[in-house]
């Protein structure tokens, strides 16, 4: 699988982006092509191309994939150009994808499928997804789950036996000493 966290399309411009920072109002992103950070805002339209997939005959497949297969058959090289003529692409996708809908995926899909690989590929954004990495970060996971699990055993069975002591009438303030004078 192809790693596209952080790799997002925006509604109404060309090109694909990478998010950076969270601001304000919304979120910075950074351009692949130009490398220039703009500012989008919270109420326009923003796709991210992990959560996108394609129609087949049986269950949906995630871009993700299909971006493996073309990175497979490519050997990592650059797909068919998006501006070759309709039939070039119908078929390369077919040999991509042979199970794709043909009744609801689009030549214009596929030239957009086309467009993203190879503007990823151009900026080396083309990366796969380290199965190795998250299995140990898992296994991590679950050691520093264990530790902390014994850690709050400990804390729990030591303050049963320490009492505190107040005077009668006054709360306890949890570490805020009152001075007297404002």
């Amino acid at each position: 699988m192809i790693d596209l966290t952080g790799i997002i399309s925006i509604s109404g411009q060309p090109g694909l982006f990478k998010i950076v920072a969270q601001s304000k109002n919304g979120i910075i992103v950074e351009g692949l092509a130009d490398k220039k950070r703009i500012n989008v805002y919270a109420s326009t339209k923003v796709s991210t191309l992990s959560d996108i997939s394609m129609f087949t005959t049986s269950e949906d497949k995630p871009i993700e994939a299909i971006m493996h297969s073309v990175f497979t058959k490519e050997k990592g090289g650059a797909a068919v150009d998006h501006k070759a003529d309709d039939k070039a692409i119908e078929s390369y996708f077919a040999e991509i994808l042979p199970d794709y809908d043909k009744e609801r995926v689009y030549v214009s899909n596929m030239r957009k499928l086309f467009t993203w690989y190879n503007t990823l590929q151009s900026t080396g954004n083309l990366k796969e997804k380290e199965e190795k990495a998250e299995s140990e970060s898992a296994e991590d996971k679950t050691k520093l789950a264990k530790v902390s699990d014994s850690k709050t055993k400990k804390t729990t069975s030591t303050s049963g036996n320490v009492k505190t002591k107040t005077s009668a009438g006054v709360k306890k303030t949890a570490g805020v000493r009152k001075t007297g004078s404002a």
